[in-house]
């Protein structure tokens, strides 16, 4: 009897799940239900075409036939109600039942919604679906200015989106720099330049109070908690994700801010699964707990847990340095493995537009951001994965080309 494996998600970590089971068990019933319109897109690309850059063609990765070729039943416009766990049944929202013998959980999140007056008023977008930049696109080529809220790397992606359609922004950060969490005001303000050089402009501890609307309910401006008044019929929210758990309430899944798993992508609960940015994994790199949305972490988790998933399987580890990059301005700019953690770092600043730092935890090397050159990321990322004790040679570490022989003669690999 072939064995069931139903997916909730047709993001990066399901749609790869699906790939996963089907190369390992070409006889296993694999279905892939989704509350979304259209099958697998490029979200890494999706901000490319709200630039108003790329056309829609080559955003899509996955047309209905890439399913169909794989005996995979893809299920569009379908919301999930309730898992039950203990009759291996989850139901929809238009009364229907899946029975699996595995399950996984990719769903993701819903942008969080700012607690304010008028924050669903027209004008006001989110940024993370398809739909999403459709309509953050069509409203950017009518409009003039624009007001930008979060000071994370979604909110960046909305500053590049008003720079790249010539629309004056403000953006609203409530600390004094852009991800205060991982640049200190050195590197930060490289990034405040740049997007001062396409049109937006930084505003530091702010926020919004509220929004107000016009006569017809349409945003027309900001207002921070200080009664300052920022103009705009243009609004782009990004201030993190409400991860989408609400309907394994009354299952014995563990949840916390995300499905708890461990590195081989298994929840608590026997036979069930979760993998991408809703996922609380074990990292074994970290020996703790942790969290990443990128793009490459959540395909890997996808794979990794589809894997698993197969019947007698050997249970594959999942082990990943992430990365996430953003091309909007005239250097690059990448962030690897975890740059808001650590107990110690280290950082230099090579030019107007090159930056480096560097953190640590318990002596090893954990993450660090590069801004301008990006050359020496595949030696870091090494020294992450083999867990060097090399928090003592910051200087080595920080020359502008990092001599990796030098270091891995004092700093032996603790694993490999």
């Amino acid at each position: 009897m072939s064995t069931s494996h139903v997916i909730i998600g047709d993001g990066i970590a399901g749609s790869s799940a699906a790939e996963s089971i089907r190369e390992a068990d070409p006889d296993a019933d694999v279905t892939v239900i989704t509350d979304e319109g259209e099958a697998l897109y490029n979200r890494i690309l999706i901000k490319e075409f709200a630039k108003g850059k790329l056309p829609e063609a080559p955003i899509s990765i996955h047309e209905p036939e890439w399913y169909e070729e794989r005996d995979i039943d893809l299920e569009l416009n379908t919301h999930v109600t309730e898992v039950d766990t203990d009759a291996h049944e989850i139901h929809t929202h238009e009364g229907d039942s899946y029975e699996y013998d595995k399950l996984l959980v990719a769903t993701g999140g819903t942008p969080a919604q700012l607690p304010v007056d008028n924050a669903d008023a027209d004008g006001i977008h989110h940024f993370w679906t398809f739909q999403d930049a459709r309509n953050i696109r069509e409203h950017a080529e009518e409009t003039d200015d624009a007001i930008i809220v979060g000071a994370g790397l979604l909110g960046i992606d909305l500053a590049a989106i008003c720079g790249a359609q010539g629309i004056d922004g403000t953006f609203l950060m409530r600390g004094n720099r852009w991800w205060r969490y991982a640049l200190s005001l050195d590197g930060a303000e490289i990034i405040h330049d740049a997007m001062r050089g396409v049109g937006v402009e930084p505003v530091f501890e702010s926020g919004v109070d509220h929004f107000k609307v016009d006569d017809d309910g349409h945003v027309e401006a900001a207002v921070d908690p200080d009664g300052n008044r920022y103009d705009g019929d243009f609004a782009g929210v990004a201030i993190g994700l409400d991860f989408n758990t609400e309907f394994l309430a009354g299952s014995d899944i563990e949840t916390d801010d995300g499905i708890v798993v461990d590195e081989y992508m298994q929840t608590n609960v026997e036979d069930v699964y979760a993998a991408g940015d809703i996922t609380q994994f074990y990292d074994t790199i970290l020996d703790e707990r942790a969290q990443n949305g990128a793009w490459g972490s959540a395909k890997e988790q996808g794979s990794v847990a589809g894997a698993n998933m197969v019947a007698d399987a050997e249970e594959e580890e999942f082990r990943w340095v992430s990365t996430y990059s953003i091309t909007h301005f005239d250097f690059p700019f990448l962030s690897f493995g975890h740059p808001t953690l650590g107990d110690e770092d280290c950082e230099r600043k090579y030019s107007d537009t090159e930056w480096r730092r560097l953190t640590f935890k318990d002596g090893k090397l954990i993450g660090g951001v590069l801004i301008g050159d990006l050359s020496q990321q595949s030696k870091f990322k090494k020294l992450i994965r083999e867990e060097r004790e090399v928090a003592d040679k910051k200087e080595l570490l920080l020359e502008e080309d990092v001599d990796i022989e030098r270091l891995e003669e004092v700093a032996p690999a603790q694993a490999e």
